[in-house]
């Protein structure tokens, strides 16, 4: 059984927490730009975005090249006088230093500029190589996040539970996870703050992350989400944040991963579904299909 809503609207999210969930806040008196940090910007933006900067940049630069070449005529040995297509062209194989023969730089303005546009296309590949490089070694979780948590019952008491998975075929060594609340809070000055709150887990590290965990919290008198229901963790913008880290066997290298849950991403008086199961010849068998299925804890007890 699915539980209605949540899983149909979360459909259009992607699976794999990744950092694009973000503890956004609205700054006020400190304003940041894409360039300030240029090449942090270069590497935690899509590929898509990273492409078209780069073509962008390629076609405007050769392009300014080709207007300066133009600025004095006769630059261009064997282009035609005044074609911005011929001299474009050439700016492209000068960038480049592919240098088809055709088009030669004529006289000291021209041989001075190109000198300038190959040294530019020069520092421009290293520094997009390094780019490139760097995002391709950089080691990435394919963990899976359920797309809701649950507020059932662990061993006869109340409990949040998240599930999470492994995506890939390998292992994640010395794996931990964690679950906190962040909510808003009144301090004893009657200060109004936003704060964590650490959620104990039953069980927080395991040796070898291989298919699933299920991380589970008991509810109980020292538990922050203690005598909270859904419309007081509304009340106080609660946010759930799950976060593991561990070393990829694979690249041999941390990786991370987060999911954030907000309070209508919480389904009340429910379990997961059982997605692990044993296959004729004793394999563990893992169905991802139901994996962020749910249902109501009457199903359970009458099962």
């Amino acid at each position: 059984m699915r539980l209605p809503g949540w899983e149909r609207r979360d459909q259009r999210r992607r699976a794999f927490g990744r950092p694009r969930e973000r503890i956004v806040a609205e700054r006020v008196g400190y304003r940041t730009h894409w360039f300030d940090d240029f090449y942090h910007f270069l590497l935690i933006s899509p590929w898509w975005a990273l492409l078209a900067l780069l073509v962008g940049g390629f076609v405007a630069v050769n392009v300014l090249f080709a207007v300066a070449y133009l600025l004095v005529p006769g630059s261009i040995s064997g282009a035609r006088p005044g074609s911005l297509m011929d001299a474009f062209f050439f700016s492209v194989q000068t960038l480049s230093t592919v240098g088809y023969g055709a088009m030669l730089p004529q006289g000291l303005y021209a041989n001075v500029l190109a000198s300038l546009e190959v040294l530019l296309g020069l520092l421009g590949f290293a520094t997009l190589a390094g780019v490139v490089f760097a995002r391709l070694s950089r080691p990435t979780a394919r963990v899976l996040f359920s797309h809701a948590a649950v507020v059932g019952r662990f061993d006869g008491q109340p409990a949040l539970m998240v599930r999470l998975a492994n995506a890939r075929s390998n292992q994640v060594f010395d794996a931990r996870v964690q679950l906190a609340v962040l909510r808003d809070t009144v301090t004893a000055d009657g200060e109004a703050m936003r704060r964590f709150y650490d959620l104990s887990l039953l069980r927080h590290h395991t040796p070898v992350f291989t298919i699933t965990w299920t991380a589970v919290h008991i509810i109980d008198e020292t538990s922050p989400l203690h005598g909270l229901d859904a419309a007081a963790l509304e009340a106080v913008h609660a946010q759930f944040l799950m976060s593991l880290v561990g070393v990829d066997e694979t690249f041999a290298q941390p990786i991370h991963a987060r999911r954030m849950y907000r309070p209508d991403e919480l389904v009340w008086n429910a379990r997961f579904v059982d997605v692990i199961s044993r296959t004729p010849d004793g394999r563990t068998r893992i169905d991802f299909t139901r994996f962020h299925d749910a249902e109501p804890l009457a199903t359970h007890r009458d099962a």
